[in-house]
């Protein structure tokens, strides 16, 4: 090979290692620097099935022809031949423009270059110079980089697992800060989970109790370690009467060690579901590892209208806690709130009640839930019936609109479990539409063997209720398409399913914008 073709092709596979590492940078953020998530992301992009979701699935359906699967046919050619220039040109056009889809620039997720990133970046790097090296030393002088090139994924699952004791570390001395901040300020914390409701619920408890006392709450969706002594830190003003802090986990003990330093009195549960059952692995995971919210408090407010988490009424009595019983149920001996048409009626444990016109796109356990909380923190029901009309809807959470076009809009793209997603097709469902009725979504995820399942009812109610379907993305595609049982349309991206939905509805007709799929998904 000539000086010339060895630069060219020496500059074709660092453009391409740049290529990968921006992408694979992007899921790795994504999914929280969990270093397993490049394998599992890895399979999504570049199997040529769509996997069996278990025993609800009837058979494997099989992709389009990708380019994905013609480079990595040309990979194991050139492997084969021993044909090692033409195994770095594939590889660098495979880097170049592989996994088809997974973008450089990402629209629900673009890459911030924070501190942890820039470090895994700089590790990953430094160890893929090292093998560029080694390999110029051999007899195929590109081998090192062509390596480097297509094992992007597993170079970041590595560096993220040799980092993760640095990082701990690091976090450990933030969330020092945030504990020597709470014990000066020394709120009265109210820590909410479940395995969905819980950014709605802390949201309706905030604007329950502004008026009455000094609240902080967690922003967004921070609800991991990092979140939550970043929201202490940055948020916890001197005189925060109440700090409210939403608290998510990926598995057992993620919980416990954000109650360690951050200590509720009062804790929320709002729901049991299979949210992040790919992760967990089942309900009964999930189920402990919520639990764990509740070993500091003194006071826990459940939503015993979720089976599971009625069974835990006893067990917390027996451990002397003082359990708030919430929901719509007549479990709910604490406070109920029970829709009767367009109305609601709150009951307190007294007997005593207070009716409202019902707020659009709020759930009635999940204010059942912050409304007990509020009881717990010593706010007296007769106060908390004059804030009632207050509570609104969290942002992209069941928010109702309309469009300059005229169409109504419902925003429901930051729910996404089966619980949330049925009742939004439901509130699509009862709207005054004269219309056409339209929902658009990439169905669920993270739901493991549950999945299809899951987008197979999903489908299959936005049917009943004679909605047409749009389905964006193609991770859950097979399911919606058998769960409608009719034509659906389809579209690789959102932005083009939001076109669509532009040039076709017109004033009188409404769509439902369910779930916002992240689109390192494919």
């Amino acid at each position: 090979m000539s000086v010339v073709g060895a630069v060219l092709l020496g500059l074709g596979l660092g453009l391409a290692y740049v290529a990968q590492m921006v992408r694979w940078l992007r899921v790795l953020q994504r999914e929280h620097y969990d270093p397993t998530s490049m394998r599992r992301f890895l399979a999504r992009w570049s199997s040529p099935t769509v996997p069996r979701a278990r025993r609800y699935e009837p058979a494997r359906l099989k992709r389009p022809f990708s380019l994905s699967q013609a480079f990595v046919i040309a990979l194991i050619v050139t492997i084969a031949l021993r044909a090692y220039v033409a195994l770095a040109i594939v590889a660098a056009l495979y880097g170049l423009s592989c996994p088809w889809g997974l973008s450089l620039r990402g629209r629900s997720g673009p890459l911030t270059w924070t501190r942890r990133l820039r470090r895994v970046a700089i590790v990953a790097t430094f160890i893929a110079l090292v093998i560029t090296a080694a390999g110029v030393a051999t007899s195929a002088p590109f081998l090192g980089a062509t390596i480097v090139v297509l094992l992007v994924p597993g170079l970041l699952d590595v560096t993220t697992r040799l980092l993760a004791p640095l990082e701990d570390r690091q976090a450990r001395a933030f969330v020092a800060q945030a504990q020597r901040r709470l014990s000066v300020v020394h709120p009265l914390v109210v820590a909410i989970t479940g395995s969905y409701g819980k950014t709605s619920t802390k949201n309706y408890l905030r604007q329950l109790l502004s008026s009455e006392r000094a609240v902080v709450a967690s922003p967004r969706s921070y609800n991991n370690r990092a979140g939550l002594s970043r929201a202490v830190n940055e948020n916890l003003a001197d005189g925060t009467q109440i700090f409210i802090a939403e608290m998510g986990t990926y598995g057992p003990g993620e919980i416990a060690s954000l109650v360690s330093w951050c200590t509720p009195t009062v804790s929320v549960v709002t729901a049991i579901g299979p949210v992040h059952l790919e992760r967990m692995k089942s309900l009964d995971v999930i189920d402990a590892a919520k639990f764990e919210i509740t070993t500091p408090a003194s006071d826990v407010v459940l939503n015993v209208d979720d089976p599971r988490l009625a069974a835990w009424v006893t067990r917390l009595e027996s451990a002397g806690k003082r359990v708030w019983r919430a929901g719509s149920s007549d479990q709910a001996r604490d406070v109920r709130v029970e829709t009767l048409a367009a109305r609601w009626r709150v009951t307190w444990a007294n007997g005593d009640t207070a009716e409202m016109d019902a707020p659009v796109g709020v759930q009635p356990t999940n204010l059942a839930c912050a409304l007990g909380a509020a009881l717990a923190c010593g706010v007296e029901a007769s106060v908390l019936e004059r804030h009632l009309s207050e509570v609104a809807p969290a942002e992209h959470r069941l928010n109702v609109g309309q469009a300059p076009s005229g169409v109504e809009v419902i925003d429901d793209t930051f729910n996404a479990n089966p619980a949330s997603a049925e009742a939004a097709v439901r509130l699509l469902a009862s709207r005054p539409v004269a219309g056409r009725r339209v929902v658009v979504t990439p169905g669920l995820v993270e739901l493991g063997g549950e999945q299809y399942a899951e987008n197979v009812r999903l489908a299959s109610l936005v049917a009943s209720v004679g909605a047409e379907l749009v389905v964006v993305a193609r991770t859950n595609a097979l399911a919606l398409r058998n769960g409608y049982g009719g034509p659906v349309q389809r579209f690789e991206r959102r932005e083009e399913a939001v076109a669509w939905v532009r040039s076709s509805l017109v004033a009188g007709d409404g769509v439902l914008y369910l779930n916002d799929l992240p689109d390192h998904y494919p």
